[in-house]
């Protein structure tokens, strides 16, 4: 008997020194920088959050605009594919497929109708970001925003969300510089993030569950430059939009079941940041948020080419 207790003694002091060691660990792991705190908290709050009428006229349009990119894109041979894999692989019927009479689960609506909106290459743009907001972003706050029953007036908001969360991020990786040393797609990154912002927001998630959703969209992230050799630009319209919208989507439904993850992505050892872009500056991430929104400072196409050649086409024109 006295041998049993002093096995048991042993056990316990074991467990618990185990206990309080995981503690710790958990705790350093789970730190919480102050950027990370603000966006979380931002990100959160959106969907109560009224946008400035202004911003909100602005946001109809972008809205608008990629819906027609959508509807043109569906004719194009990158919208056709995509609407080939709807119908092939039909979920449950939750999201409609613009441009045709599926309806499929939330994360390949927002895959289809992403690849279509870039078809044409008429989605908006934005300069600093070196990205195409709304090609992700609009389907994949369409797509969890149908699952969920949502008001026109949250999808606004989470929209608007999507643009300011996309942005900033590969404005903080230093957008034209991360994508010429590395190679990889400020498009798909920019995407990624404010497909999943936006989806968030149509989920209603709360700020530790945007942290969890930051987290997951980060692990999504891809993208490469080999997309430059595409001459059919269907894989073009997936890096693009198309993944990044189904990447978001997943990242919002993951967390809305109750996965949890790290809370702080940008932040502490191995961090979204120290992989991809050491001299990133994290603090833009929340640079004048809920002052300056991104949806205003994004450009609606006039031709139906890439952003480098809007400007010589005017000139030809003029």
């Amino acid at each position: 008997m006295a041998a049993i207790h002093r096995r048991g003694i042993l056990r316990l002091g074991a467990l618990t020194l185990c206990a309080a060691g995981s503690s710790s660990i958990r705790l350093l792991a789970q730190a919480v920088s102050p950027a990370m705190t603000t966006l979380s908290s931002y990100m959160a709050a959106a969907k109560d959050r009224a946008v400035p009428a202004e911003v909100a006229e602005k946001a109809k349009h972008h809205i608008l605009d990629t819906f027609a990119a959508m509807i043109s894109g569906s004719e194009l041979p990158p919208g056709k594919a995509a609407l080939a894999l709807a119908r092939a692989q039909a979920g449950k019927p939750v999201a409609t497929v613009i441009g045709s009479r599926t309806s499929t689960g939330p994360m390949d609506a927002a895959l289809v109708n992403g690849v279509m909106a870039h078809s044409d290459e008429t989605d908006d743009s934005h300069g600093p970001s070196q990205s195409h907001p709304g090609a992700s972003v609009v389907p994949a706050a369409l797509a969890v925003g149908e699952d969920v029953g949502a008001t026109g007036e949250h999808y606004l908001r989470a929209v608007t969300l999507g643009y300011d969360v996309g942005t900033r991020l590969t404005m903080a990786l230093d957008a034209i510089a991360f994508r010429n040393d590395t190679g990889r797609s400020t498009h798909s990154f920019a995407g990624n993030f404010g497909s999943a912002a936006a989806a968030g927001c149509m989920a209603a998630l709360t700020a530790q569950q945007m942290r969890w959703l930051l987290d997951y969209a980060s692990q999504q992230t891809g993208g490469y430059a080999i997309w430059e050799r595409d001459t059919d630009h269907i894989e073009k319209g997936f890096v693009f939009a198309g993944m990044p919208a189904r990447n978001g989507v997943t990242a919002a439904l993951l967390v809305r079941s109750g996965w949890n993850g790290v809370d702080d992505v940008f932040s502490g050892d191995d961090n979204f940041f120290q992989v991809n872009a050491p001299k990133g500056k994290p603090a833009l991430l929340v640079d004048k948020l809920g002052e300056r929104y991104e949806v205003v400072n994004t450009d609606i196409k006039k031709w139906t080419v890439g952003t480098p050649i809007q400007a010589p086409l005017d000139a030809v024109e003029n």
